[in-house]
């Protein structure tokens, strides 16, 4: 479990591709610091579990579905990545609830600059858009972040193609994570609010329900 508080930027040293699976080295400091065989560290939003591990690096492996749901797959030596340590019992929630299971990947449609802040627009899949709400907690490449604004609830097909969602980025999330260097046309992992996957779940079961009948 994480909070999407990003510790620090760390970056790809090595890929090793095996068959349908992936085996990456991670360079980083702080996220690394007490960490213990099997741990688990958040990389770009995707919880990985460390197999190997020095002071200056660790090594995790990656499997078929994660590469085909995130952009792991993508990664090459040099890929800047964030990295957040697993949160302990007794922190400060500072963030939210995050899993580091990614739902999907989000495209950067357009970036609008203002005085102090960044307004980033990225798509969202219509299959996640019910799970987005404005004002709502979002993570993006493991960063925990509040939708600044959303796309109405579609009303034809096409608009069903065109759901988006906005986050307002201010000037300490541009400079400490990832999130400062996108540009138009790149891909981040997302994953939406766990409280919001089971509402529409049990919303999914109560409206197919039969009703009960009396005894």
């Amino acid at each position: 479990m994480f909070t999407g508080l990003v510790e620090e930027k760390g970056s790809v040293i090595a890929t090793e591709e095996n068959g349908d699976s992936m085996r990456l080295t991670i360079a980083g400091s702080r996220a690394l610091e007490g960490i213990q065989h099997g741990d688990s560290i958040s990389v770009s939003g995707v919880c990985l579990t460390a197999v190997k591990f020095n002071s200056e690096h660790f090594t995790a492996d990656v499997m078929a579905q994660t590469l085909a749901m995130t952009t792991l797959g993508t990664f090459v030596p040099g890929t800047a990545v964030n990295l957040e340590r697993a949160a302990q019992v007794g922190d400060r929630l500072g963030g939210h609830i995050v899993q580091g299971h990614i739902d999907g990947t989000a495209q950067v449609l357009s970036l609008t600059e203002a005085d102090a802040w960044r307004v980033v627009r990225f798509s969202l899949p219509g299959g996640l858009a019910p799970l987005v709400v404005d004002k709502g907690s979002i993570t993006v490449d493991g960063v925990s972040l509040t939708v600044s604004a959303v796309s109405p609830a579609p009303i034809s097909e096409i608009e069903k193609s065109e759901q988006w969602f906005e986050v307002s980025l201010i000037p300490e999330t541009l400079s400490v994570t990832t999130l400062g260097d996108v540009r138009v046309g790149d891909f981040v992992n997302v994953e939406t609010d766990i409280l919001a996957r089971h509402i529409v779940r049990a919303s999914a079961f109560s409206s197919t329900t039969p009703p009960q009948k009396d005894s």
